[in-house]
């Protein structure tokens, strides 16, 4: 641990490849004649795309932003690419999430999903999981049109908890998300699931856990403010 930490009131989870397992969106590329593994290429050069355009004041939602990554990767057509995105409303929890959610809601923590994916996601996939009951609220920062890691997005969900940002966590797998939370002010806790290791280039996580429920664990364990 860098620095000191304590108990967070808030938990905020991203959504896609954090909450959310992207298989569907998989099966839809090879339902259309690609090959499997060219999500994570897809899905990199998606939040490429995004951070580049919020970063250069030319945001853009994310969904364009999938297409047209699909559009540079594949050359499929326009209805194609669509039937492709539209795949993220079918998304389901990972088996860890449930049992994540449910420590923080018996330690009396509130829990969120912070995304800059596209509103209607979140609340579908955690539909499907039978988990929505576990989570107070979803927020997408296309309500602010940005894209994390920009720390307005972090700030923003902050404020619309109502709670300072070092009394916000941020929970994601991947290391450029906890790195921009942790800037912006908030503890940061990292699952190890997508990346495997952490990105050396960025401040190491406050906490960290093989699975989401290792994370909450240690965030469970942090000393209470005072």
């Amino acid at each position: 641990m860098t620095e000191p930490r304590t108990r967070p009131d808030v938990v905020a989870f991203d959504v896609n490849e954090t909450l959310l397992d992207l298989a569907p969106v998989r099966a839809a590329l090879v339902e259309h004649g690609q090959p499997a593994d060219l999500l994570p290429t897809v899905f990199g050069r998606t939040l490429l795309l995004g951070f580049a355009a919020s970063t250069t004041g030319t945001w853009c939602p994310f969904r364009e932003a999938f297409e047209a990554a699909l559009a540079q990767l594949t050359g499929l057509p326009a209805e194609q690419r669509s039937a492709i995105a539209d795949a993220f409303l079918e998304l389901a929890p990972y088996p860890d999430v449930e049992p994540a959610l449910r420590r923080l809601t018996e330690a009396g923590v509130r829990a969120i999903t912070l995304t800059h994916g596209s509103p209607g996601v979140a609340e579908a996939g955690l539909a499907r999981g039978g988990v929505s009951p576990l989570v107070e609220r979803t927020l997408s920062s296309e309500t602010i049109r940005t894209w994390k890691p920009d720390r307005a997005a972090y700030l923003w969900a902050a404020g619309v908890c109502d709670v300072a940002p070092e009394r916000m966590a941020l929970v994601a797998v991947h290391s450029w998300d906890v790195h921009g939370a942790q800037r912006a002010g908030l503890t940061g806790g990292w699952a190890a699931r997508a990346e495997g290791s952490y990105a050396a280039v960025f401040d190491p996580p406050h906490v960290r856990g093989t699975s989401l429920v290792e994370v909450v664990d240690e965030l469970l364990a942090l000393p209470p403010h005072r």
